[in-house]
């Protein structure tokens, strides 16, 4: 199958990056999300992003325009009937995520794969929503999209090899290093990562360190480009919480129980830097 039409389900942080590498390589590109405002925002961050590599004499003006107008916007998930492949970037929520492949599923052509950025939920669970078990995949890029190098493919107990195959080609496309992860909750980069923030968030919360102490000892100590601290503000305090929620519910194992102080972070809206505040302010 040649793979022309790529459609993706969400034009937030996740989904606005990987509509602009997959436009960037020479695909025509359906960003979706739920109404106008979310879609031109998606839109918005990628004209920054072209601007901004236009100004490095990294791309030329004149590219930058052709990446825009490959892509289309939509805030209806029937635009879908023309996809060959389908990124689902949506909220790390699994009722929000079946929902959305319930419908692609109705809608999609026979022939497309559908995937999924999901950070932690597994394959196959998203995979039993569809009447094409075989054709469902992880495809999890890493943030921010553009930048980073690996994406993690991700087989369902039931995902076909052609389907693994073609989600591995298209990910070289897209010029990233593709690497193999088996279906368990957080699959390799977020069963490591999440935990070591987690237990930060718990030295904060111990009185270990200050934050600045605990992303210090990080960076100098560890050679982190960033902190942990640093880090779940960028990812999104929220969604931290909802991958060590995964996990912990998962393995029913206490060492993936999530810090209290975390929850506590969530549930007064500091999510971090989307909001404004989370371990660090932003303006």
């Amino acid at each position: 199958m040649d793979i022309k039409t790529f459609g993706v389900i969400g034009a937030g942080q996740m989904g606005n990056g990987i509509a602009q590498v997959a436009a960037a390589s020479g695909l025509f590109v359906i960003m979706n999300d739920i109404n106008e405002q979310f879609v031109q925002g998606g839109m918005k961050t990628i004209t920054k992003n072209l601007n901004r590599q236009v100004e490095k004499g990294t791309l030329k003006e004149n590219d930058s325009k052709i990446i825009l107008d490959r892509i289309k916007t939509s805030t209806s998930l029937k635009d879908m009937a023309a996809a060959d492949f389908v990124v689902e970037a949506a909220s790390e929520k699994e009722d929000i995520k079946f929902s959305i492949f319930k419908e692609l599923d109705a809608v999609c052509p026979q022939h497309a794969i559908l995937s999924t950025n999901t950070s932690s939920i597994p394959i196959g669970r998203v995979a039993s929503k569809t009447k094409r078990p075989e054709k469902v995949i992880g495809m999890h890029f890493m943030n921010p999209v553009p930048v980073m190098k690996l994406c993690e493919i991700i087989r369902g107990i039931a995902t076909s090899e052609e389907t693994f195959k073609m989600t591995w080609d298209l990910a070289l496309k897209f010029n990233k290093t593709p690497a193999e992860a088996n279906d368990y909750p957080g699959f390799i980069s977020n069963r490591i990562l999440m935990p070591m923030i987690n237990e930060a968030v718990y030295c904060l919360y111990h009185g270990v360190g200050t934050k600045e102490s605990i992303d210090t000892v990080m960076k100098l100590g560890m050679n982190h480009p960033m902190g942990p601290l640093t880090l779940a503000d960028l990812i999104g305090l929220d969604t931290c919480l909802a991958i060590m929620e995964t996990l912990y519910n998962g393995f029913c194992d206490s060492k993936y129980r999530p810090c209290p102080l975390l929850r506590k972070y969530v549930e007064a809206g500091w999510l971090g830097r989307k909001s404004g505040k989370g371990f660090y302010e932003y303006k």
